[in-house]
């Protein structure tokens, strides 16, 4: 017959209604003991409106029990088997890093110098009062250096310019001159405030590095140059008294030569990531040649004029007026509009 296979009922105690509600409140109770902070830093974090008001009607009170009694530091212990430490206790992590007594650092520290205080929203630091503005490079510098001195020679604020253009020089290719010394002896003889560095056009030479040539313009080539670029900086910013002012390159006409000069253009950037608080980038890529397309003239005072010489490399007299004006806008906003023309 059907009715001898159903099942004999479980035996035992059998819950109630009212003991499936307990049990019910039991685990709500616990849950909010247990993610009281969860759930107020949830509101805390949910944009205004009703759904917020709610959460929060229920997170405060459920966090403040969560505080108290603290479980929810509890509840973080017991979970933590989820997120094991296993395969964790070698080195590479942060605290040994920057405690480690080695002079070898896998990574190199970070420091204040990186940033540059306007970014954070602070005033930057007072560099010295200008008196000297040194104007060097290779032969781009020119005639740049003479737009800079006689600015400062009309504002008569008391600031000198001296102008160190050394043509047919580059950074790749020290042998007729090595800028990593040159750099220390401008400082040594000079002592300028304010470096404007402005050069390129000689620049793609094979690096020799550690037994090995490295060609113009992959990544190696880039990172060695960056180096380089990065020593001269740290001369020229003088443990942070000075500022430095590196102008990137104009695209050039050449193809052969606008590979050269991406790969000069994002060594300067990288080289300059340490010391932001005192190297100024000044940008004469987007100038002159906007979206990497060189142009030989450009409209100047509602004018179209020509601003490259004929070698498609450097700029000419009017090309060097307009470059001058980003570079002393970027040396008024460290030194000021008494100390610098407009």
């Amino acid at each position: 017959m059907v009715e001898d296979q159903i099942p004999a009922p479980p035996t035992g105690r059998h819950l109630s209604a009212r003991d499936a509600v307990v049990a019910v409140s039991v685990c709500v109770v616990l849950l909010l003991l247990f993610e009281g902070a969860s759930i107020r830093r949830s509101g805390e974090e949910m944009a205004p409106g009703w759904e917020r008001t709610l959460v929060l009607a229920v997170g405060h009170p459920a966090g403040a029990l969560s505080d108290v009694t603290g479980l929810d530091g509890v509840k973080d212990r017991l979970v933590a088997w989820a997120h094991p430490n296993d395969g964790l206790s070698g080195p590479g992590g942060f605290e040994q890093a920057a405690n480690s007594g080695s002079s070898v650092q896998p990574v190199a520290p970070v420091t204040p110098d990186a940033f540059d205080p306007r970014q954070l929203g602070q005033p930057p630091a007072r560099p010295r009062a200008l008196r000297t503005v040194l104007v060097t490079g290779d032969s781009l510098a020119q005639p740049l250096d003479a737009k800079v001195a006689r600015a400062f020679a009309s504002a008569d604020a008391g600031v000198k310019v001296v102008r160190d253009a050394r043509i047919g020089t580059s950074i790749s290719q020290p042998d007729i001159v090595d800028w990593g010394r040159l750099a220390a002896t401008q400082v040594r003889r000079v002592q300028p405030e304010a470096v404007v560095l402005f050069m390129g056009a000689n620049e793609g030479f094979p690096m020799r590095v550690r037994g090995r040539t490295l060609s113009c313009c992959g990544a190696d080539w880039a990172a060695e140059y960056a180096f380089r670029a990065r020593l001269m900086m740290n001369t020229y910013r003088q443990a942070g008294a000075a500022r430095v002012y590196w102008l990137t390159l104009p695209g050039p006409r050449d193809p052969a030569r606008q590979r050269i000069s991406r790969a000069v253009n994002a060594a300067i950037a990288v080289a300059a990531s340490p010391y932001r608080a005192q190297v100024r980038i000044v940008d004469m890529t987007d100038l002159f040649t906007p979206g990497g397309r060189y142009r030989a003239a450009m409209r100047v005072g509602g004018r179209r004029v020509l601003v490259r010489q004929a070698d498609g490399v450097h700029l000419n007299d009017t090309g060097a007026t307009v470059a001058l004006g980003p570079v002393l806008a970027a040396l008024r906003a460290d030194f000021g509009a008494q100390q610098v023309p407009g």
